[in-house]
Parts: structure tokens; C-alpha cells; sequence
């Protein structure tokens, strides 16, 4: 159903002022890499109100995952790319680092081991203040440092309304 999601997505956008989005299929069926000029905190929180506004209007998509970056699969492009992101996270902020690996040999503890090496903050996994997001696909990740629930499931911000 990757192409009624990209029509879906695609009329979204457009919507919210990017009317030459791209939009591309991966090799991994259900995931689709979107491309867009919108700045993308107000992007995700746009989503988010949408979700919870329009429903409706999410019949394809089932999740949004804000990606900033992305680099080479490897644990030295990825430490590097964080290490250029992190900057943005205070000394009294917690964090947690969220790690999906898809066609890849990196092990998820060796990644989340040489990522919370480079912070002295304090980490939660119930609420932080920020996720280190981390997706892998094959030989390309995509890496964000966002405000906490900047992952976007659809199924369950639609069952909270």
C-alpha cells in the first residue's frame, strides 16, 4: 500500500505549503523515505495535530519518524552524525536513545553503548526530554535528536482522541 501512502502523504504536504515533496519506496516494503523543505519540528507537530484533529485523513500512513540526517551504516558515520546533533540537548535534559535496525550486522548494544558515551546527562526511558532516534536501513541510517514523542504512531494518538 506504499502508493496510497505516498498520495496520502504527498496531498499533506502540499497542504501544509511543500507542494514538490520527494518521495521515494525503499527497498524494505512499508517504509517510504520523504523528502521535504518544511522545517521539521513544525512539520511533525503539524502531523500531530492533524492526527488528532482529521483522523480520517491517515487511512495508509501508520507511523512518522523525523529523520535529520543521514549517513553510511556504520558505527563511525553514526557516532560522528550524533555527535553534530547532540548540541542541542541542556546538562539537566534526560534522553533515551531509540535504535530500529533493518538488513544490518551492527549490534543495537555496541550502538547504544558508544552513543551514550558521548552524554553525561542523565538517561529515561519512560519520559525523557529528548530521543536520539537511530533507523537503519541496510547501508543508509537516518539519525534525529528530537523532543520526546517526536515519533508519530497514528494507530495510537487516534485511540487517545
Amino acid at each position: 500500500m506504499e502508493r496510497d501512502a505516498i498520495k496520502e502523504i504527498t496531498q499533506i504536504l502540499d497542504e501544509f505549503g511543500d507542494s514538490n515533496t520527494k518521495i521515494l519506496k525503499t527497498e524494505f516494503p512499508g517504509i517510504i523515505k520523504i523528502e521535504t523543505i518544511l522545517d521539521l519540528l513544525g512539520l511533525m507537530k503539524k502531523f500531530r495535530n492533524k492526527i488528532e484533529t482529521e483522523p480520517w485523513e491517515f487511512r495508509y500512513c501508520s507511523r512518522i519518524i523525523p529523520m535529520q540526517v543521514t549517513c553510511q551504516t556504520d558505527l563511525a558515520s553514526i557516532k560522528q552524525n550524533v555527535i553534530e546533533l547532540i548540541p542541542c540537548i541542556n546538562s539537566d535534559e534526560t534522553y533515551k536513545i531509540s535504535i530500529e535496525r533493518r538488513d544490518s550486522d551492527l549490534i543495537r548494544d555496541e550502538i547504544i553503548s558508544n552513543i551514550a558515551g558521548l552524554l553525561s546527562n542523565n538517561v529515561s526511558l519512560e519520559n525523557p526530554d529528548w530521543e536520539i532516534i537511530i533507523e537503519i536501513l541496510g547501508d543508509v541510517t537516518g539519525i534525529s535528536v528530537m523532543p520526546n514523542n517526536s515519533i508519530l504512531s497514528i494507530s495510537k494518538i487516534k485511540r487517545l482522541d
